[in-house]
């Protein structure tokens, strides 16, 4: 059983994800196609678990099938599309059995990178909503120390009312440049 914690941000957690994204390259070849930070630990000021997510644009997708060997020799494990279509999900522990990467793969120009992209990017923008969302995070991981799922459960509809925010204010920006 994983215990859920969060800790304050860690600045070294970009370097981290650039130290992380110049190997997956080198496995994934002429198959890379971009790389982005997503997640909490791309958040600065925030809290977060600990874990780096990488979200990686691959030209082809079946192709990652074929290279998950390369992915195995970097340490991960390859969960296929896990729940969410078109994705390939890898992830990895330490020495000591604790996570310290997710690496989600799509498509290039997927519309789940646009989705977790777009995420990120509204979050630091608006650091007063980020904090809501470090406070949630603490207080889910205080109620919830073992329990990854309710944890995720409970950000469910936060994250969801970001994502439909992102969507309304893309739609008004859409709007006023037709005017």
């Amino acid at each position: 059983m994983r215990k859920v914690e969060v800790v304050p941000h860690d600045v070294r957690w970009r370097s981290l994800f650039e130290q992380e994204t110049d190997r997956i390259a080198q496995a994934l070849g002429k198959n890379f196609a971009a790389a982005h930070h997503i997640g909490s630990t791309a958040i600065p000021g925030i809290y977060a678990k600990p874990i780096i997510d990488l979200l990686i644009e691959v030209h082809e997708i079946v192709q990652v099938d074929r290279q998950a060997a390369a992915m195995v020799t970097l340490g991960y494990e390859a969960m296929g599309e896990f729940g969410i279509p078109d994705r390939r999900l890898f992830r990895k522990d330490n020495q000591a059995g604790i996570r310290t990467h997710h690496v989600h793969m799509f498509p290039n120009g997927s519309a789940q990178v646009t989705r977790h992209v777009d995420f990120r990017d509204y979050m630091i923008a608006h650091p007063e909503v980020a904090q809501q969302y470090s406070d949630l995070k603490r207080q889910l991981a205080q109620q919830h120390p073992t329990d990854i799922e309710a944890y995720m459960d409970g950000k469910h509809d936060f994250i969801q009312n970001i994502d439909r925010q992102i969507v309304a204010n893309k739609m008004t920006s859409w709007v006023a440049r037709l005017q």
